[in-house]
């Protein structure tokens, strides 16, 4: 897998398609759920894509947010792999890379998710905490999670 991390005005028109694409074929398509995609996070000076290619096809994404946009700590959203990802590892990898790049762009800063609900065990198995009772967003539940500032990376 090829890790890259950019800001929005670094994004060639291919990948911005690119990852719209993914995470729209697993959030809105795959999961049935009609959510605003284009929330205006993405364009923000600070935001980081992080893109994992293999093959030369993006089969991963995480966004990147800096504090102040989400939550009061930097956050890690739209944590999403490509079907022919899952079960080979990808995700675990994608979490670490999107935690080094998170620490590398902000040392040592807590880092708050909203994780969906299922997936808490995955993310406890990254330092990820449970700060929050399950909530519904968009029609799926889910979890505040905070990975505390004293932790190396994954």
């Amino acid at each position: 897998m090829q890790w890259i991390t950019l800001t929005f005005g670094q994004l060639s028109t291919r990948q911005l398609y690119d990852l719209l694409r993914l995470r729209t074929d697993v959030f809105v398509v795959e999961q049935n759920c009609p959510y605003p995609e284009l929330d205006g996070y993405d364009t923000h000076p600070e935001t980081r894509h992080l893109l994992g290619y293999r093959d030369d096809k993006m089969t991963a994404y995480a966004r990147i947010l800096p504090a102040g946009l989400t939550y009061p700590e930097i956050s890690i959203g739209r944590v999403v792999t490509a079907n022919t990802e899952r079960g080979n590892g990808c995700g675990n990898d994608l979490v670490h890379q999107a935690i080094l790049q998170a620490h590398e762009a902000w040392p040592q800063a807590p880092i708050t998710i909203g994780a969906q609900y299922h997936l808490r065990e995955f993310y406890r198995r990254h330092g990820f905490e449970e700060i929050s009772d399950q909530y519904l967003e968009d029609g799926i539940p889910h979890i505040d999670m905070r990975r505390a500032e004293e932790q190396t990376a994954a």
